[in-house]
């Protein structure tokens, strides 16, 4: 699921100062480039905003990045999984937060930087490096195009990670050098635990799915670059762009993109629906889908045991008027990950809807019903099936 990745893009989540001139523009630039070894091309104009500008700027950007049915595609996934409440409204929802959220944005389409005027500069020049290091690096790979080349949900989210994991990097070394230390000696600074620190009631009011999908671009991103840098030194910045992750998993666990673990693609149940069903979307659920999935309902203890044994999963949503059936399967790294992960989903099912009903019960499958109609849940040897919303009507 894309979540807010290919909206968050550009978008800085940090306090800004007034508009800086032309002159502390380049002398920024020069220095990102020779901390990353991408040539300064032009300059970069700025402009300051209002938080009303901001506000349209993400309900166009909005409707440039997702077209409306795959807006309604992607609610009503996260409805029947239940990451958000079933009356939740993804499109408002998330232009309200994003506009809380944003105090600068490059926007590599027109090609302009945007300091918002309601920032404050308790962190001085950040954010202007942070989008700055986002206008040096379209100047060498364009950003539009390498947002466009993800081949899956998965994908999307993991170049959210390296656009944003790299502004961050750069931001927090750059303000580093200018007292004397750096990331290769502190980079237990990065170590953060991404939660709000109050003052964001939008931020703090949402569902952990978009509070989580928020933060992860920055806060894990920026973690795994460090990773990438450790092991590459400066020829990091290229590599992440030229060679991107292909999955959260990937940058959740550097050590997986470096040796090439690709995610799997388990087969989705097969189970018979009556006629005049169609696919509405399929798409991919990562590990950072279930590592929300089951804190949400099963505890953060379950997330960061069963989580990391993810190595892959999918799931289509089809629809019958109002009727819509979840078919979904995930892959473990072994069985006795999925045997885990099958009995810690029983309690998704029970969390997520108001009332539930087992009917039968054995250990490799669970059949029942819920809100959303009749549900078969089952497990073969390392992949756990569900199939759910059937025969509501």
């Amino acid at each position: 699921m894309r979540g807010l990745a290919l909206l968050l893009c550009g978008l800085n989540l940090f306090a800004a100062e007034p508009a800086p001139g032309a002159g502390e523009i380049d002398v920024i630039l020069r220095e990102l480039s020779a901390m990353t070894g991408f040539p300064v091309r032009k300059s970069v104009e700025s402009t300051v905003v209002t938080k009303a500008n901001v506000n349209e700027f993400l309900k166009q950007r909005m409707k440039e990045a997702v077209k409306p049915k795959e807006l309604r595609a992607e609610e009503l996934t996260l409805k029947a999984f239940g990451l958000v409440p079933t009356d939740f409204d993804l499109a408002s929802s998330t232009v309200e937060l994003l506009t809380e959220q944003a105090a600068a944005y490059y926007d590599f389409r027109r090609k302009r930087l945007f300091l918002t005027d309601w920032g404050t500069s308790s962190m001085g020049d950040a954010a202007l490096v942070h989008e700055l290091a986002h206008a040096l690096a379209d100047q060498s790979f364009n950003l539009g195009r390498f947002l466009k080349q993800a081949g899956s949900d998965e994908g999307a989210s993991a170049v959210a990670a390296v656009m944003e994991g790299q502004a961050t990097w750069l931001m927090t070394e750059y303000g580093l050098k200018k007292t004397g230390q750096s990331l290769a000696t502190s980079g237990e600074m990065l170590r953060g635990s991404g939660q709000s620190s109050g003052g964001f009631p939008v931020f703090d009011n949402s569902p952990l799915y978009l509070r989580e999908t928020l933060v992860f671009p920055y806060s894990a991103g920026v973690r795994f670059q460090h990773a990438v840098y450790e092991k590459m030194g400066r020829a990091a910045f290229r590599e992440v762009f030229a060679n991107p992750p292909l999955s959260t998993q990937q940058i959740l666990h550097p050590e997986k993109y470096f040796a090439h673990v690709k995610p799997s693609e388990p087969a989705l149940p097969k189970h018979p629906l009556p006629r005049g069903y169609k696919a509405l979307v399929d798409g991919n659920v990562g590990e950072l889908d279930h590592r929300i999935l089951l804190e949400q309902y099963a505890g953060r203890a379950d997330a960061e045991a069963i989580a990391p044994r993810w190595r892959g999963g999918r799931y289509r949503l089809l629809e019958k008027g109002s009727d819509v059936v979840l078919l979904y399967s995930s892959e473990w790294e072994d069985a006795g990950a999925a045997r885990e992960y099958f009995e810690a989903y029983q309690k998704v099912l029970r969390g997520k809807w108001k009332s539930m009903t087992i009917v039968s019960e054995n250990q490799s499958v669970m059949r029942g019903r819920g809100d959303s109609g009749e549900f078969v849940v089952s497990i073969s040897g390392t992949v756990v099936s569900s199939v759910e919303g059937l025969g509501l009507n």
